[in-house]
């Protein structure tokens, strides 16, 4: 179910990617999911197909397992749950489930 997503910022280390690394100039789709979670694999592969088809927009999946901190911050009750950042890692987009590719692209489209 989407819903609005918590304001925040996240930055590269938030994500466990490298403090000089880049989030996607467009957008960037995270993907927190858990290593025995059957639609995590169906959401990542709709992700996937939207990062590489859509210009500077990165995908970027966290385990929920080692970032205990981050599932908190962001009050994740279920996996998958996908959040879209724009540009500057503000989370402006939020689903809870495996997202539809219609919906993910609208929601990329709308940054």
């Amino acid at each position: 179910m989407a819903h609005p997503a918590p304001a925040l910022v996240l930055a590269p280390p938030d994500l466990g990617l490298p403090s000089d690394a880049a989030l996607g100039a467009r957008a960037t789709i995270v993907q927190v999911s858990s290593a025995f979670c059957a639609p995590c694999r169906a959401a990542r592969t709709v992700a996937a197909r939207v990062s590489d088809t859509m210009e500077d927009v990165l995908h970027v999946e966290v385990d929920v397992a080692g970032h205990e901190d981050l599932a908190a911050r962001l009050q994740i009750a279920s996996t998958p749950t996908v959040l879209i950042l724009d540009g500057s890692g503000q989370v402006r987009r939020r689903l809870d489930g495996v997202p539809r590719l219609a919906w993910l692209r609208d929601a990329v489209s709308e940054l």
